[in-house]
């Protein structure tokens, strides 16, 4: 089998950011954990509110697709970009649930997509060229602040919403995963400032998504 180069990778990643943000990605094919539930009417005011969190999670999964994809090209060890990929794959999984939610509330995915992908996507890229353990690190440290919004945005949902928090329970679950598997793969532990600067970052583009 003929080695990939750095140009075909990159042509790989160009074509995973139009199925990442037009559709036809590639899932697991897992079931989705709202799927068996039964609709839950949800007031106007509550149907919004749920909408702007799911657009957000939507976002962030977006977002994921955008990091794993900079970070597997710049990857020095095939292990690692293997892991980055089959990660992205699973958090394809993610997208798509996300979306059938927003649809089934009547709402979309963010207008700025396309924008939060590029950036995200040379994100990635930088920290896949600082090193794989650092490329790793990051991975650990953004699935773990995924894991704390996820927790919060289920302390937000309507205690009737079942379908919402089955969803992002199971994407709790996973995130963790990914984490936990980031580290024990040799991800370093990221300095305090490029945290916090992680954690403004994300709470300026949630201001806006829950909205646009």
């Amino acid at each position: 089998m003929r080695s990939l180069t750095f140009l075909d990778n990159l042509l790989k990643s160009a074509d995973n950011a139009l199925r990442t943000l037009a559709g036809g990605y590639p899932t697991t094919a897992r079931e989705n954990p709202a799927q068996h539930l039964e609709p839950t009417p949800l007031s106007a005011e509550q149907s919004r509110h749920v909408a702007g969190l799911m657009r957000i999670n939507h976002c962030g999964e977006v977002c994921a697709q955008a990091l794993y994809q900079g970070q597997a090209l710049t990857a020095r060890l095939d292990g690692v970009r293997q892991q980055m990929e089959q990660a992205a794959v699973e958090e394809n999984d993610h997208l798509q649930w996300c979306d059938q939610r927003l649809r089934e509330l009547g709402a979309k995915p963010s207008l700025f997509s396309p924008l939060w992908y590029a950036g995200s996507f040379s994100i990635g890229a930088l920290a896949g060229l600082a090193g794989d353990k650092w490329s790793l690190g990051f991975v650990a440290e953004t699935e773990h602040q995924v894991v704390a919004h996820l927790e919060h945005h289920l302390s937000q949902l309507p205690a009737e919403d079942r379908a919402s928090a089955a969803i992002l329970q199971q994407m709790r679950e996973d995130e963790l995963h990914h984490a936990t598997a980031a580290l024990a793969a040799g991800g370093a532990q990221l300095p305090q400032p490029v945290k916090k600067a992680m954690q403004i970052t994300a709470k300026f583009m949630k201001t806006i998504v829950y909205r646009i």
